[in-house]
């Protein structure tokens, strides 16, 4: 009764708009993602007869084509210094993988997200608020699988590990902040736009490959270089690389900006929910 209550209380509350009730929403309704969350992990590999497991072997065979295509094919090398082997390589690009699919996960079924819950919308007092929230808590799931993925391989085959390792989900933090932005504001366009859809798919596409996922950014011309940074992914997965593999600390001067303006990406995506979800009715 007490959850059916507080649920009822913020159905019938003005649709706050501001920073706090972003925060305080994932607060109050914490039990109820990590629930949907749970479900849908699960509900994702129901009837498959691996279950779980593909979440790891996925990823893993995802490294291997990409590894063979670009170090064995094209024959392309990171230029770390020293005696650069494939799986230098393919530990290296792995680290762009998981930051473009974490991001991509979210941005890719952002738009769905209220469409495919329409009985949410109107039958059921349910703070549709959570439920980017609830694809973010599955993308980060499979991102941490794919992290042990790296981590074991880096174990097995240079027997270390960098310490600053464990620093990686603070440098993840500002993508979070940024896909939480983008997946509201999506998930609320989406209601009115149904073509969004296609739409994202040939961004996060396109985004791919103008990320530093296959190549270092100090690979391109240095009047491309500046363009590139502009791009929140490429911190991230140079960051990424630093505390995984090369052992450094990240920037922490550019970490505190680009937590500041994911912040604020997902302030003002968060607001635009807030104030669009009254017509969601109307339009489903």
């Amino acid at each position: 009764m007490g959850a059916f209550q507080s649920l009822y209380i913020d159905h019938m509350q003005k649709f706050s708009t501001s920073p706090r009730e972003m925060a305080a929403s994932v607060w109050r309704n914490r039990s109820l993602i990590v629930a949907m969350v749970k479900r849908e992990v699960v509900g994702r590999y129901r009837g498959s007869i691996m279950g779980l497991a593909w979440s790891f072997f996925s990823p893993l065979l995802m490294l291997m084509i990409y590894t063979f295509v670009f170090s064995v094919v094209f024959k392309a090398r990171w230029g770390v210094g020293g005696e650069e082997s494939k799986t230098d390589f393919a530990i290296i690009l792995f680290v762009g993988m998981i930051v473009h699919g974490l991001f991509a996960e979210c941005v890719n079924r952002a738009p769905a997200l209220i469409l495919s819950n329409v009985n949410y919308v109107k039958k059921v007092i349910f703070p549709l608020e959570i439920l980017p929230w609830v694809a973010l808590g599955s993308a980060l799931f499979h991102t941490a699988i794919s992290i042990a993925v790296l981590l074991l391989a880096q174990l097995i085959l240079n027997h270390q590990l960098p310490w600053t390792a464990i620093l990686f989900p603070l440098v993840l933090l500002p993508l979070v902040f940024i896909a939480m932005g983008f997946a509201w504001f999506l998930a609320a366009f989406g209601v009115f736009v149904r073509d969004v859809a296609q739409i994202t798919g040939m961004f996060t596409t396109v985004l791919l490959f103008v990320s530093p996922v296959f190549y270092p950014i100090s690979a391109l011309p240095p009047k491309y270089q500046g363009w590139l940074l502009l791009n929140p992914l490429a911190f991230i997965i140079e960051e990424g690389r630093k505390v995984l593999v090369l052992g450094q600390l990240p920037n922490i001067e550019r970490w505190v900006i680009m937590t500041a303006v994911g912040l604020l990406i997902a302030w003002a995506a968060f607001a635009w929910f807030q104030k669009t979800r009254k017509g969601f009715a109307d339009v489903l």
